[in-house]
């Protein structure tokens, strides 16, 4: 592998301009391009960062060595395979494809020529979720609350995939066990695609998570809670407050033998960490943190909950 990887992000919307700025500040990373099939996108972006820009993600074969593919989702399957195909290291925003089936395939694609595939679930990367991960060894519960203000840049897929997926994703690389059963409901609100929803997840493990996701609110939430013996956890995803309450003993005749800790992290730049993770596992051949087959996971845990939740409407 060569000592600094030529990288190059296809699609510079509102999220690929921003994995462009990572590329240019992570060491062992070139931005040396940038592509968007709307010309005057694409060079305003490549001239903003000094780079050559195209329309045609082909034409960067021979010219990259890792793209992060960030164009809209309906796509993300075309244009990460071809680069797959093509011998060349992908992170690829989530949802990782529109489809389970489509997922399948870049996971295969990925293993048979030998390249990374990091699915970009940046909550994984989250100073919050890093500084508590240790502590989470038995989640009998899990509650999470995802809500913003609506935002018509995120249409192109409903609440599930464009929301709910970052803690079905969190909640999976949690538990570590098969689905054993899913109950959802959810509405369209402002659109025709499904804008609120909740969702019942048991495991066989014996966890379970309950999940709402709504773009309808008036103001932002991400707050994730877990619950296991003796203890009970709250993470605020967007501020990076921690609060962890344990049970200290069994005598409550002199009060609640509880012991609390809080403690607020800086949040950090998990954009940033997602995009040193990719370029980290490529250089030193490791797997990526967030792998296709996770990534696949939390895309076939999200078809599931919005079939059920058709199957209401």
């Amino acid at each position: 592998m060569k000592s600094t990887l030529r990288c190059a992000v296809v699609g510079t919307g509102y999220l690929g301009q921003f994995h462009c700025e990572k590329y240019m500040q992570v060491e062992g990373a070139d931005l040396v391009a940038v592509c968007d099939r709307s010309e005057e996108r694409a060079k305003e972006i490549g001239e903003k960062f000094g780079v050559p820009y195209f329309t045609s993600y082909r034409e960067l074969v021979g010219e990259v060595d890792a793209v992060t593919v960030a164009a809209d989702t309906s796509v993300h399957f075309e244009v990460a395979s071809f680069f797959l195909s093509h011998g060349i290291h992908v992170n690829v925003e989530k949802p990782m494809a529109a489809t389970s089936k489509e997922g399948e395939e870049l996971a295969r694609l990925a293993k048979k020529h030998g390249v990374k595939l990091q699915v970009g679930h940046v909550e994984r990367f989250n100073p919050a979720l890093l500084a508590v991960q240790e502590r989470l060894t038995k989640p009998l519960f899990i509650e999470c609350h995802r809500l913003a203000p609506f935002k018509p840049r995120s249409l192109n897929v409903d609440v599930v995939l464009d929301l709910m997926i970052h803690d079905l994703d969190v909640i999976l690389s949690l538990v570590r066990s098969s689905v054993r059963s899913v109950s959802a409901v959810g509405t369209p609100v402002l659109t025709p695609s499904i804008d609120i929803a909740n969702a019942r997840i048991e495991f066989d493990s014996g966890t379970v998570a309950n999940v709402t996701a709504s773009r309808v609110s008036l103001s932002s939430t991400r707050k994730f809670r877990v619950f296991q013996a003796n203890q009970y956890l709250s993470i605020d995803f967007g501020t990076g407050e921690v609060h962890l309450t344990t049970k200290t003993g069994g005598d409550f005749s002199k009060g609640l033998p509880l012991e609390r800790e809080s403690w607020s992290l800086e949040k950090g730049d998990a954009l940033l960490m997602e995009t040193q993770s990719f370029v980290d596992s490529i250089c030193n051949d490791k797997p990526c943190v967030v792998t296709g087959e996770d990534g696949l996971l939390a895309l076939q845990l999200a078809e599931e909950i919005l079939k059920k939740i058709h199957e209401r409407l």
